[in-house]
C-alpha cells in the first residue's frame, strides 16, 4: 500500500483510574503540557460518564478536560478517543466542539463512536438498541449545524426550526470526525459518513483488512479514499521484554477490555528494548497508517518520555529509510 502521508505519533492520557485511586485534574493538565513539551502530535482523553461497579473507574469527562489542555498549549492537537456520541445531544455538543475548536484555534480531532456500556446509556436515558441509528442522526445534526447558515429537520427528539449556530468551528469545513468501531456497518459509516477511522489494539495484519473494507466502502460511495485517515490505539511498554512481559500482560488483562466483535486483542502490544519496539511497529507504518496513538504502560513518566525521546525518532528515522 503506498503511503501517502507521513505518520503522525500521539498519545493517551489516562482520565480515568481504578477505585479508590481518583484521577488527579491538576496532573492530567499539566501531562499535556508536558505532551506538548515532548514534541507528540496530539494527546487523547477516553469518554465515559459512569463507568464500572465493582471494581468501578473513577473517570474525569473528556472535553472539559481537554479544553484545559488546549488552553494550556499552542500546538498538540486534542483529540477524543473516544466519544460515545449517542449519549449526547447532538445539538449541544455541536456547540460545545465548536467553541473547543475556537479555544484550541483549530487542534480538535473528534473520534466519536456508538459505545458499549448498556447500564451508562441506561442511566443517561438513551436507548441502547438505537444507539447506532442515533449516532447517524448525530452525525448529521452537528455537520449540518457547523457548514449550513440555517438548519431546518426533524430528528425525533429534536426539531430544529431556523437553526442557526455561529461561530462555526475554525477548521473548515469541521474539525475531522473520525468513527471508531469494527463491524462492517462501522466501517462503512467511517468510509462514508466520517473523515478517517479510528480503531483500538489492533495488530497491523488486523488493521489492513479492516482498511481495505473502508477503501471499498468509500470507493463504492463514490468517495476518494485518499482523503480518509486512519488511527489506531497501541499500549506499549519499553524495556527488557524478560523483565517487563508479565506486568505487562496483566496490567493489559486487568485494566483493558477486548469487544469480542472485533480484533482488538493484547497481542497487539508492542514490548521489549527500544529497537525491539520499532520493529514491532514498522508494519504498522509500512502498512498506511496515518497515526498511532501509544498507550504507555500505567501512563509512567519513564514509559511516555521513552517513547517520545527513544521510539519516535527511530521510528521516522527507519521510515524516511524505507522510503528512500
Amino acid at each position: 500500500m503506498s503511503k501517502k502521508r507521513e505518520t503522525e505519533f500521539g498519545i493517551a492520557m489516562r482520565n480515568f483510574t481504578k477505585y479508590p485511586e481518583m484521577p488527579s485534574a491538576a496532573e492530567l493538565i499539566d501531562y499535556g503540557v508536558r505532551m506538548e513539551e515532548l514534541g507528540y502530535e496530539s494527546i487523547w482523553a477516553w469518554d465515559h460518564i459512569l463507568l464500572g461497579v465493582e471494581p468501578n473507574f473513577p473517570i474525569h469527562e473528556a472535553l472539559i478536560i481537554l479544553t484545559a489542555i488546549a488552553a494550556r498549549t499552542t500546538k498538540i492537537k486534542i483529540g477524543t478517543g473516544i466519544l460515545v456520541m449517542p449519549m449526547r445531544n447532538p445539538v449541544i455538543l455541536a456547540k460545545e466542539l465548536a467553541t473547543i475548536d475556537h479555544i484550541s484555534n483549530g487542534r480538535l480531532l473528534v473520534g466519536a463512536a456508538v459505545g458499549w456500556y448498556k447500564r451508562e446509556f441506561d442511566s443517561l436515558g438513551t436507548e441502547f438498541t438505537q444507539r447506532g441509528k442515533i449516532m447517524e442522526q448525530s452525525l448529521e445534526v452537528i455537520k449540518r449545524l457547523w457548514t449550513e447558515e440555517k438548519v431546518d429537520g426533524s430528528y425525533p427528539p429534536y426539531n430544529l426550526r431556523g437553526a442557526v449556530l455561529y461561530p462555526k468551528p475554525v477548521q473548515k469545513p469541521h474539525p475531522p470526525i473520525l468513527i471508531g468501531g469494527y463491524v462492517d456497518a462501522v466501517l462503512k459509516r467511517a468510509a462514508t459518513k466520517g473523515d478517517g477511522w479510528l480503531t483500538y489494539y489492533y495488530t497491523a495484519e488486523s488493521f489492513k483488512k479492516s482498511w481495505a473494507k473502508i477503501i471499498a466502502f468509500a470507493e463504492e460511495a463514490g468517495r476518494n479514499p485518499d482523503e480518509l485517515t486512519s488511527t489506531n490505539q497501541l499500549p506499549i511498554c519499553i524495556g527488557p521484554r524478560a523483565k517487563i512481559e508479565a506486568p505487562m500482560k496483566h496490567w493489559l488483562q486487568t485494566e483493558w477490555d477486548y469487544a469480542s466483535w472485533s480484533e482488538s486483542t493484547m497481542d497487539s502490544a508492542i514490548m521489549g528494548t527500544p529497537d525491539e519496539c520499532v520493529e514491532q511497529l514498522m508494519p504498522h507504518i509500512e502498512a498506511g497508517i496515518d497515526r498511532i496513538i501509544f498507550v504507555p504502560f500505567k501512563y509512567e513518566k519513564e514509559q511516555v518520555e521513552a517513547v517520545a525521546q527513544e521510539i519516535i525518532p527511530r521510528l521516522k528515522k527507519k521510515a524516511t529509510g524505507a522510503k528512500t
